[in-house]
Formats: structure tokens, sequence, C-alpha cells
């Protein structure tokens, strides 16, 4: 009997864990800046995420594969931008953190429904291009920063 309670306890604690930490990504991209840098971060650093978004919302992506490529090579060149750039306060590496990690979660996701859900999988692409567009923002404000 013991078992069973600890099993439903932990079941229980592991769902609940994982829907705050969806509901945090989503409030942390939902949040807007006074300022928006992703179209000059993704020009300076040639990033396609707006041309795979843009694709996406209009129902215009034949390979799904090719997207996901596009998004995880800007999603590695942002990491790399990010990490050799100085953070500017402790919440904003911590929603970075969480917010990789998501991007890693839904890539996965991605991979698993991409042959035979293939609506779940775009919804997938979409949240990761969300992630990308917040984290190419970060880092303009970051950049902007010691310049203000």
């Amino acid at each position: 009997m013991d078992l069973v309670i600890n099993a439903a306890l932990i079941a229980t604690s592991v769902a609940l864990f994982c829907y705050w930490f969806r509901y945090g990504c989503l409030l942390i991209l939902a949040a807007e800046g006074p300022h928006d840098f992703t179209e000059e971060v993704a020009e300076a650093n040639q990033l396609s995420f707006r041309e795979v978004r843009s694709r996406l919302r209009k129902h215009d992506v034949t390979d799904l594969d090719r997207s996901h490529k596009c998004l995880e090579r800007d999603f590695a060149v942002i990491a790399y931008l990010l990490e050799h750039t100085p953070a500017t306060g402790f919440d904003a590496g911590f929603d970075d953190a969480m917010l990789k990690v998501h991007f890693r979660a839904m890539s996965a996701c991605f991979r698993l429904t991409r042959k035979n859900l293939r609506e779940s999988a775009s919804d997938a692409l979409e949240e990761m291009t969300l992630v990308v567009a917040h984290l190419a923002n970060q880092l303009g404000e970051r950049s902007a920063a010691p310049a203000r």
C-alpha cells in the first residue's frame, strides 16, 4: 500500500513540476521588453528563425526537418553568444536556462511527432522559434546595456 501511495505522490509531483515549468516558460516568452532587438540580432548573425516562423504561420512548410535543423543552428549560435556575453542579473540567467531546457524539450517533442502528428510537430517548431526569438532579444539587450 505504501508503494502505491508513494508512486502516486511522485507521479503527481512530477506532473505538477512539468506544468509549473511549462507555464513559467510561456510567461517568460509572453513578456515584452521596452525594445525589440530580435531583427537586429537575426540580421547580424544570419539567423533564420524569422523565416521559419513566417512559413509556419502561413502553413507553408513542406520540409519540417529542414526547418528544425535551421532552428537548431540558430539556437546553437544564440546559446554560444549568450554564454560569452555578460548577464545583467540572476533572473536573466535563470530565465535563459529555463528557456534552453524548454527548447530542448520542444525539440524532443518535434522528433517524436514529426512523422505521424504533423500539426503537433509544427506547434513544437513554433514554440522553438519563440524561444530563439526571446533569447536573441536577450542577447540584444545584453549587448546594448553597456552602450547605455
